[in-house]
């Protein structure tokens, strides 16, 4: 299979494993959620949101890097889906914080979804700068690679896995702010990573992807730091 192809193999595991992950906090664990996030209109903010803010963001890297060509980012889409989000509520007159129930499945969808960016090899534009340590990959330009998508799938997982153990100990403080802290975890991972990316500067070191890494852990935080209070043992979320 090419490269290309492989990634779009991911891509559909990975929407899988989103599912399934939903599925699982709602049928398994019996875990509430609130209705609004469920509405065919949200859902239609939200894909509209996200997928304007994949490819505008996606192909501005591109543009900054010296790079022709159109492409799509999960931090885009996550920026794009947060402000989408937040115009409809604001619109509809919404208070109710309702992303509790995607914080897992995020986790995990950009877990498995990285490693379709690392089978992918040099076309995805998803690696690293070159590095002498013994893990280094050669993505078939015969130059050792820092495999960045592997580091985010791992750091992601990682969080799937404590968010996991949240869920099997009944922790509503995290499962209730579950999607912020996803949101400031992926911000402050992926912010570290951008350094070791070919990326084009925008402003000194910082690029594109800094500074809208930036702009996710501020949203989280902000939201994180105005969040109600919560019992810590509950078998309820309502985020």
């Amino acid at each position: 299979m090419s490269g290309a192809e492989l990634h779009a193999v991911f891509d559909v595991a990975a929407w899988g494993a989103a599912a399934i992950a939903m599925w699982w906090l709602s049928r398994v664990r019996g875990l509430q959620f609130p209705r609004q996030s469920f509405e065919l209109t949200y859902i239609a903010a939200l894909v509209f949101g996200a997928g304007i803010g994949a490819y505008i963001f996606g192909t501005l890297n591109l543009w900054f890097s010296g790079v022709p060509g159109i492409a799509r980012s999960v931090e885009g889409a996550l920026a794009g889906g947060i402000v989408a989000i937040e115009l409809y509520k604001w619109l509809h007159g919404i208070s109710l914080r309702t992303g509790a129930r995607f914080a897992l499945p995020l986790a995990i969808g950009v877990a498995v979804g990285r490693l379709g960016c690392y089978f992918a090899g040099l076309e995805d534009f998803t690696y690293g700068t070159p590095t002498t340590l013994p893990w280094g990959h050669d993505f078939g330009d015969r130059v050792l690679r820092h495999p960045v998508q592997l580091y985010e799938s791992l750091a992601m997982a990682a969080f799937a896995a404590f968010y996991v153990w949240a869920v099997l100990n009944r922790n509503a403080a995290v499962i209730t702010n579950g999607f912020y802290l996803v949101l400031f975890y992926y911000g402050l991972q992926r912010f570290v990573w951008e350094f070791i990316k070919p990326y084009g500067a925008l402003i000194g070191p910082f690029s594109l992807f800094h500074l809208l890494s930036l702009f996710v852990m501020v949203y989280a935080a902000v939201m994180l730091a105005t969040a109600p209070n919560v019992s810590v043992k509950h078998e309820r979320a309502a985020a």
